[in-house]
């Protein structure tokens, strides 16, 4: 008999079919000598620093650094702490007992670092030394699992790739457990915490918000002229800007009526714009933010479901590239996306014959190739679905498509002693922009007011038709969206537009393509940060914090850009786990004692006029807000089930009386749930549950 454990139910269910495990189980399926069964997850986890003895918060015992870690089922935290997640403590039985009952074990979990990480805690937390074989697949057609368990790699080849993640795991303990408990030393308060990952994200949002509102706009002036060829014309822009407006005024009168400008050169040029490489989950991300404004945790979410359906390869993948037996999939899949509706008019035009392969290097490819359909029909999707489905499609069309050929017209002229120049540009073919056919697709050489049509010849002598002189003013670096955030991080903050250029620093950058999302989504129900529209700003708790730390080891962008390169390389071989967890041991005990030293500005409570004696003042604390009028007893816990609520939170409930809704409630049974916090007429915290379309509470 042999097992096979999946990452999740639906992938086991999907494997238990292709294989005929068809008689279903509590939580495993069996049949054709196979038995199928799943993990919900990460269902064993690191101990938390109680199970070593450090159950104080103090400066005595800090550092914390276990050695060996453990190992414990998942744990989940309650109004009493933190407890075993039965759920998860009833799975790992099963799987147990399937183990057991097998010679040998196939591992199915996502063919990433965090799925590998999932098998091999469960199987060392479990006690197991059966030889394990891999399933390594890029989609879940049923066609892609037979040639996987057809091709089934050694376990131990996935060595390096469980050392990564695991190291990952470690580091991460190590620098948010320690940093996050220095801090409430420091601070007094224990409702702050610091993230490996999140802190320098949360210095990145910080950094930007101080520079945009603190940046000083200063005019400049620029002056331009046009000349006119019959019913055409065409403005010239002076080659330089005026800082000063007397020497602006000064100019713009040197030109009269009478002048004449001289054309000194006039040069016509092709230029391409070349396709766009294939999507991975980054970009994906990005487009989404910025075409559809999803959030990066909602995209992912979407195409980890469309994944699940079949319909797209896996999609937690940092590479943008194919290799070449793929390539060999790519003209039939792409009949399939001419197809598609959206795509008709320009499949009519697209030469299959001739498709662009920038994006097929199999050097370039990591763990997974870039996302790509599996030709499977979409069927029955949700609107936000078929939206990031189309788009992939879409992108795969783009890649394969010739480059955007363009005609840069650069024209100058002089007058008055001055230099002008024009620049403009036209689409010869459009190429791969025919596609979406977006503005946002345009370069800076195609500006977007209408500088005219008009040409002339090198040395021809042009009246000035008119003449004018604008105002303008230096503008700050905007605000981070989602969109942006997501590119900083991917390149340690720094601006990086060229494509290539970004693809070599890929492994410099925060965070992988599989956690960003959920790094983002954090800073957030910490309440660190927020998003204003489509803008990400700090909160005024993130700011006091990024304010403390901020010349700090554990707000270094770079530094920690550095350890995905090192986590890089002990997944190649080329570092070894003792080098790097050296590293990062060395480092959590120079941020500890530097977060120890710090001297933290008090946080400003805020005060709210009680609502139930409405003499009284209500102060926000790190755990409750207390009325402080003798005799009220107004106490509200900030810990409601799974949540904390945050700052934001509290004055929502004490200004109005109820929060707006919060996602995620679990109840005793882990069942999740959303609701707003309101309160009673004694003024207990209750549950407000959102109403359905027929009025009806959910």
């Amino acid at each position: 008999m042999k097992a096979i454990i999946a990452e999740k139910p639906s992938v086991g269910m999907d494997i238990a079919r292709v294989v005929g495990a068809t008689d279903k189980k509590d939580g495993y399926c069996t049949g054709n000598g196979y038995m199928v069964t799943w993990a919900l997850g990460h269902l064993v986890s690191l101990a938390m620093p109680g199970a070593y003895g450090y159950t104080k918060t103090s400066a005595e015992n800090l550092p914390m650094l276990p050695d060996p870690f453990r190992l414990v089922s998942r744990q989940v935290r309650t109004d009493k702490g933190m407890v075993t997640d039965i759920a998860a403590a009833k799975q790992l039985k099963i799987i147990d007992s399937v183990f057991d009952r097998c010679d040998s074990i196939i591992v199915a979990t996502d063919c990433a670092r965090e799925g590998e990480l999932i098998f091999r805690w469960i199987y060392s937390y479990l006690g197991y030394t059966k030889p394990f074989k891999r399933l390594w697949i890029s989609s879940l057609t049923d066609e892609a699992i037979r040639e996987g368990l057809a091709n089934l790699r050694d376990g131990s080849d996935y060595d390096s790739l469980y050392a990564a993640a695991d190291c990952r795991a470690k580091a991460d303990w190590l620098v948010g457990m320690n940093a996050s408990r220095a801090l409430a030393v420091a601070s007094g308060s224990a409702n702050n915490s610091i993230g490996r990952v999140q802190t320098p994200t949360l210095a990145m949002v910080c950094a930007r918000f101080k520079e945009n509102r603190n940046f000083v706009s200063t005019p400049y002036w620029q002056l331009h002229l046009t000349l006119k060829r019959q019913d055409a014309h065409r403005m010239f822009i002076h080659t330089e800007e005026f800082k000063e407006k007397d020497a602006a005024e000064a100019a713009y009168r040197k030109i009269t009526s009478g002048s004449v400008a001289t054309v000194t050169g006039s040069e016509h040029k092709r230029t391409f714009q070349q396709a766009p490489l294939l999507y991975d989950l980054t970009t994906l991300q990005k487009d989404c933010n910025v075409h559809y404004d999803l959030t990066a945790e909602k995209t992912l979410s979407i195409a980890q479901s469309l994944y699940e359906k079949k319909l797209i390869s896996y999609p937690r993948t940092g590479s943008r590239h194919i290799p070449e037996d793929v390539m060999r999939h790519i003209p039939s899949l792409l009949g399939k996306v001419v197809s598609m509706p959206e795509f008709r008019e320009y499949g009519q035009s697209f030469d299959m014959s001739d498709l662009n392969t920038r994006s097929v290097d199999d050097t370039k490819v990591t763990d997974h190739h870039a996302l790509i359909i599996t030709g499977i029909s979409p069927e029955g999707l949700s609107e936000a679905e078929s939206t990031v489905y189309t788009l992939i499609a879409g992108r795969m069309l783009e890649a394969f498509s010739p480059p955007c050929e363009k005609e840069l017209l650069v024209m100058e002229c002089a007058c008055e002693g001055m230099a002008f120049r024009s620049r403009s540009s036209s689409i010869v073919r459009p190429g791969w922009r025919g596609v979406f056919a977006r503005k946002e697709d345009r370069e800076k050489d195609e500006p977007e007011r209408d500088g005219g049509t008009a040409e002339f010849a090198e040395g021809e002598t042009v009246p000035v038709m008119g003449h004018g002189m604008a105002q303008k003013k230096t503008l700050p670096k905007p605000l981070y969206t989602e969109a942006t955030l997501l590119a900083a991080m991917e390149t340690c903050g720094k601006n990086i537009t060229d494509e290539q250029a970004k693809e070599a620093i890929k492994e410099l950058g925060i965070g992988t393509p599989a956690t960003r999302a959920a790094i983002i989504t954090t800073l957030i129900k910490r309440d660190y940060i927020a998003r204003s529209g489509k803008s990400i700003i700090p909160t005024e708790k993130g700011m006091y914090i990024y304010e403390a730390v901020k010349d700090m080891r554990v707000a270094d962008v770079e530094l920690t850009g550095s350890w995905e390169k090192t986590l890089a390389q002990v997944e190649r071989h080329t570092l070894d786990t003792e080098t790097f967890m050296q590293s990062i041991l060395d480092y959590t005990r120079r941020a500890t004692e530097e977060i120890l030293r710090l001297d933290f500005p008090a946080m400003q409570e805020r005060a709210f006029t009680c609502p139930k004696c409405k003499t009284g003042k209500i102060i926000l604390r790190s755990k409750v807000a207390r009325c402080d009028h003798d005799g009220c007893g107004l106490l509200v816990f900030r810990r409601i089930l799974n949540k904390e609520l945050t700052d934001t939170h509290m004055e929502q409930l004490f200004s109005s009386g109820t929060t707006r809704l919060i996602k995620g409630f679990k109840g005793k049974k882990g069942v999740p749930f959303d609701a707003a916090v309101t309160f009673d007429a004694e003024y207990n915290t209750v549950f407000s549950f959102p109403k359905t379309g027929n009025g009806k509470k959910k």
